[in-house]
């Protein structure tokens, strides 16, 4: 069952990507107190993710900041280190906080898993992105299979 506005964020360990290594965190650490835009890619280095959608929400943090966001972070079904690469890749430093999903657990939980065993990717997670208010979703923006509209680092300003 997908997970929809006003519901709680799960309650699980999220690997964030830092400078010394991964770093286990519970996502009621993560997301409580405070204002978290959310968005996930079906994987790094992809098109779409690497050419659009995470540089998007690069180039908007300090607009996101100043509409009261606190955090951005980016959520991708990939281990620790294609993360940390693909972060090193785009130019990522401290604006956009990389969460790894190596196994999937946060997209299941979301319930928001793709099947990308087509294209040889397995599970993945479908590509969103949400605003979370204390751990709880206030908005979420899942696109349609294939799309790349209301994901968009733009989109979720304009719905701020």
């Amino acid at each position: 069952m997908t997970l929809k506005t006003g519901d709680a964020i799960p309650d699980l360990t999220l690997t964030v990507v830092g400078e010394d290594g991964p770093k286990s965190v519970p996502s009621k650490e993560f997301f409580g107190g405070k204002t978290v835009v959310l968005f996930a890619v079906p994987g790094a280095f992809t098109p779409t993710c690497s050419a659009r959608h995470l540089p998007g929400f690069k180039d908007h943090t300090a607009d996101f900041s100043a509409k009261g966001v606190d955090v951005v972070a980016c959520t991708a079904v990939n281990d620790y280190f294609v993360m940390k690469a693909w972060a090193k890749d785009q130019g990522i430093a401290s604006e956009v906080v990389m969460l790894a999903d190596g196994n999937a657990d946060f997209a299941r939980a979301m319930g928001l898993v793709l099947d990308g065993s087509g294209f040889g990717m397995g599970p993945r997670s479908q590509r969103y992105a949400s605003v979370i208010k204390n751990g709880v979703i206030d908005k979420l923006f899942v696109e349609d299979k294939g799309e790349f509209k209301v994901s968009s680092a733009e989109y979720v300003l304009e719905h701020l």
